[in-house]
């Protein structure tokens, strides 16, 4: 096709930013999953949007920050390198925290790589204009940015002249995906992660950070539904039994809100089937987390 644009975008941001937000908001439904809790993002994941004759793929990437696991390591890694491939970085910043040290981190890490970066401060309706003004003229010192956008990534203000931005910058080619089609993740990938979103949602406190789903089965069916099962994977007993909760009934809740959510993501009747399993130090593990998408 003649006259087309399509390339890479990776938005780049300490945890919680807003990041999967934003991405959600570029590729107008949900590809990544979002929480109030940190760090939910934990491999990349890939979302499509179309602005003119321009595709862009976003990449989702973890939230950068000081690792203290071989979990948090391969997260971190995994965020640059999202950065190093693409074609455009957006570095997202919660305006309210201003340049803070998990900015700064950020920012001498696109020093260090000479990244050209949009910076893109986020959840801007909270502060006045005057305050805003002073936050960008704070980051612009600290970094030369190519460009500055303001943008509430929940409301979707400010989004439509940064996805136009980002559009305007990708290489001339060839669409790599269909038209139609909103993200690159694979329908295990996704429904894994739509179960652990629930689990984020659902449980507090450091649960969800010792937690990991993996779907094991997809079995379609005759009458065009699918028959999914999947295991919860815990480091510590007891913390399986907050998982399926007094008399079961928090796995089967859990079941009940990402049966629900699959069916209107595949459009067709789902049969999801939960099961939680104790696995000691999987943080820890290595071919676990090239299974989840992080390391080599």
């Amino acid at each position: 096709m003649s006259g087309t644009q399509c390339g890479f975008c990776a938005i780049i941001g300490a945890p919680n930013a807003g990041k999967s937000t934003l991405v959600n908001q570029l590729a107008g439904s949900k590809v990544s999953i979002v929480s109030h809790k940190v760090q939910t993002t934990r491999a990349r994941l890939r979302a499509i949007f179309m602005e003119g004759a321009s595709q862009v793929v976003v990449v989702d990437t973890p939230g950068i920050f000081s690792p203290k696991r071989k979990l948090d390591e391969a997260m971190v890694e995994n965020a640059w390198s999202g950065s190093a491939e693409a074609d455009v970085t957006v570095f997202l910043a919660d305006a309210r925290l201003g340049r803070n040290d998990d900015v700064m981190r950020i920012i001498d890490g696109l020093k260090k790589s000479g990244t050209n970066a949009l910076l893109a401060l986020n959840k801007v309706d909270l502060l006045r204009r005057e305050v805003l003004l002073e936050i960008s003229k704070r980051f612009n010192e600290a970094y030369e940015f190519t460009d500055t956008f303001m943008i509430s990534a929940l409301k979707g203000s400010g989004v439509d002249d940064l996805r136009k931005k980002i559009a305007s910058l990708m290489p001339v080619g060839p669409w790599l995906y269909p038209e139609d089609q909103a993200a690159d993740v694979q329908l295990r990938f996704l429904a894994s992660e739509v179960t652990r979103e629930k689990i984020y949602l659902r449980l507090h406190e450091e649960l969800p950070y010792a937690s990991t789903v993996e779907t094991e089965t997809w079995e379609e069916q005759k009458d065009g539904a699918v028959k999914i099962g999947q295991v919860i994977y815990v480091e510590r007993d007891s913390q399986k039994a907050i998982v399926l909760g007094k008399g079961g009934q928090m796995i089967k809740l859990l079941g009940q809100l990402a049966r629900e959510e699959l069916e209107k993501s595949l459009e067709r009747r789902v049969h999801l089937f939960l099961f939680v399993k104790v696995r000691e130090n999987w943080t820890e593990d290595p071919e676990r987390l090239r299974m989840m998408g992080l390391g080599n």
